[in-house]
């Protein structure tokens, strides 16, 4: 067969199967263009799931008169129109190819209003009609009917009504999400599925997140904003005790576009790694901002990826900011001042001394604890059992030990429990860590070096990445073209197996352009230290020793949660008491 050039409506068939695979395609390449031309509030009318009809109207910006049919046509975009736009994309659709894309496989109708008239243009089978004027606000709707009537090929592969509406309904939320100062209001077969106000401030941000990722979500939610030279990050994060079996409530939106990204997600994970139940995945809705030169938004045939520029920056960022707002789980949050100043209840401070169960990890702190015990113990005391300018604590005070295992304790909102195992183990990992991170990695020379083969492109990586490797406590040389060479180890790993960890580090590099694996294998063995010095079941403590661990607790980073990912304290309000033997009833 000769070569020979294909036909406009058969290109644009072609561009279709890239573009438009199935309904929920359609609605996000509408709603991106709605978006982008400045809409306050969009709508979007679905019918069939999408099948019979698709409608989206905005109340953007319009398209000129003169632009219209030009819309249609390949190519065709207001978005970028130069190497360097491309190169630094701002917008949402930009492959000027979506409309024409669509309009080959169904029926459309588009009015649009820029100035003082409103004009209408209809395509059927890539067909343009003539240009006619039209009833229209300012603002632009786009009307797709009887999706891939043309294509029956195609046709057959949509799934049910149900299926594929849930397709555009996972796709509005997420650029809901993407855009909360935009109003989203969405039907399906004439019924309102969901009614969304524009969203201006934190609190009304979080209600939209709510009423998306839903409410129990919103009300276990940390507001993270943090920023830096040339990047900045904000939204919700979850706590570690709400988390998922799966990876269902992670949402990124790097420079208002949903994406899926290896980089930010290895980021998020290495971030909660100790605050996390084994084989649980966290939820959050993150939004980076860069500068888009920093971030090729062109990556992906449907922008669903993004790839970074320096991608080993990002991480860090990213995993810094959300580790750093991690620290404040812990009993009373940012209300670290609060716990050195009431100390112990009456019956406590009546108590002439205060000393601490063999084993348990001291520290400054719990000194100026004992201290300031010491000195309430002398004040006078008021009627409520209380020192004078004194309150009570997060975590409050302690009443009794429970089973051997479990500390009792009554603050201002009810009572609480503690696993005083579980959270003594959290305040000795910290302070194991904190001593870590404080001196450098001391190195191990192996006796014998250590031989390992690899491939010419991982070699060439480590031979670069010779930086990194020594931050990380890793001798490595290159010794032949597809070989290294392990000198010398961390000395608290030399026990270990030096050439699987060297290929999981340059793994990590492979896919992510860093590498915490050091890091976290030496944590690993903090973690284990911690757990065999902590107080085990069974060890009966006085009150004062109780209270020293409650106050301990309320100091220290992440310790809501034991360094398995374990719930380290509960609490039950008064009001759930009452509900739970009918008072008031």
């Amino acid at each position: 067969m000769p070569i020979r050039q294909l036909p406009d409506h058969l290109v644009n068939q072609i561009a279709a199967g890239e573009v438009v695979e199935r309904p929920a395609s359609v609605v996000k390449e509408l709603v991106e263009n709605s978006l982008d031309s400045g809409a306050h509030a969009i709508s979007i009318d679905v019918i069939a799931g999408g099948q019979k009809l698709i409608r989206v109207r905005d109340d953007g910006a319009g398209i000129p008169k003169d632009e219209i049919v030009l819309a249609l046509s390949r190519h065709a975009t207001s978005k970028i129109a130069s190497l360097e736009d491309l190169e630094a994309v701002v917008s949402l659709g930009f492959r000027g190819e979506a409309l024409p894309s669509i309009a080959s496989v169904a029926r459309m109708t588009i009015v649009s209003r820029h100035g003082d008239g409103a004009w209408q243009v209809e395509a059927d089978n890539g067909r343009l009609g003539e240009l006619a004027p039209a009833a229209h606000p300012i603002g632009t709707t786009v009307e797709v009917n009887d999706l891939f009537y043309n294509t029956p090929a195609r046709k057959k592969f949509l799934r049910t009504e149900r299926t594929e509406f849930s397709h555009i309904d996972k796709w509005i939320r997420r650029l809901a999400l993407a855009r909360p100062d935009v109003a989203f209001s969405v039907s399906h077969n004439r019924h309102v599925t969901l009614n969304l106000k524009a969203a201006t401030d934190d609190a009304s941000r979080l209600q939209r997140i709510g009423k998306i990722c839903g409410e129990v979500f919103a009300s276990q939610a940390m507001l993270i904003d943090g920023a830096a030279e040339m990047i900045a990050i904000s939204g919700w994060i979850g706590l570690p005790t709400f988390n998922r079996s799966q990876a269902d409530m992670q949402f990124w939106f790097v420079n208002g576009r949903s994406v899926s990204d290896k980089t930010l997600t290895h980021a998020a994970r290495h971030a909660y790694r100790d605050v996390l139940f084994h084989g649980r995945y966290p939820a959050y809705v993150l939004h980076v901002s860069m500068d888009p030169s920093m971030v090729d938004a062109n990556a992906h045939p449907a922008k669903l990826e993004v790839r970074f520029r320096d991608g080993r920056m990002v991480h860090g960022f990213v995993s810094q900011a959300i580790e750093h707002c991690l620290r404040e789980t812990r009993p009373g949050g940012h209300d670290v001042d609060a716990a050195p100043v009431s100390l112990l209840r009456g019956q406590v401070i009546r108590q002439s001394t205060m000393s601490l169960p063999s084993g348990y990890a001291g520290s400054s702190a719990v000194a100026e604890a004992i201290g300031a015990y010491q000195a309430l113990a002398a004040k006078p005391m008021t009627e409520t059992g209380l020192p004078e300018s004194a309150t009570t604590p997060p975590l409050g005070f302690a009443i009794a030990q429970l089973a051997g295992v479990y500390i009792l304790a009554e603050n201002a909102n009810g009572v609480v429990v503690v696993d005083m195992h579980a959270a003594h183990e959290r305040i000795v990992y910290e302070k194991l860590k904190k001593s870590f991170s404080n001196k450098k990695i001391t190195r191990q020379p192996l006796l014998v070096p250590t031989t390992v083969s690899v491939s010419e492109a991982e070699a060439s990586l480590a031979e670069e990445s010779g930086d990194m490797f020594e931050q990380l406590g890793l001798g490595i040389t290159r010794s032949g073209p597809s070989s290294l060479l392990i000198r010398e180890v961390p000395a608290m790993l030399k026990q270990g197996n030096a050439e699987a960890l060297l290929r999981d580090v340059i793994s990590d590099l492979m896919e992510s352009g860093t590498s915490n694996r050091i890091e976290e294998t030496c944590h690993e063995i903090l973690a284990t230290m911690a757990c065999h010095h902590s107080l085990r079941a069974n060890r009966a403590m006085t009150l004062p020793e109780m209270n020293a661990l409650l106050r301990e607790m309320e100091i220290t980073d992440r310790a809501d949660q034991c360094n398995h990912g374990r719930p380290t304290w509960t609490s039950i309000s008064l009001a759930e008491l009452d509900r739970l033997f009918l008072r008031g009833q």
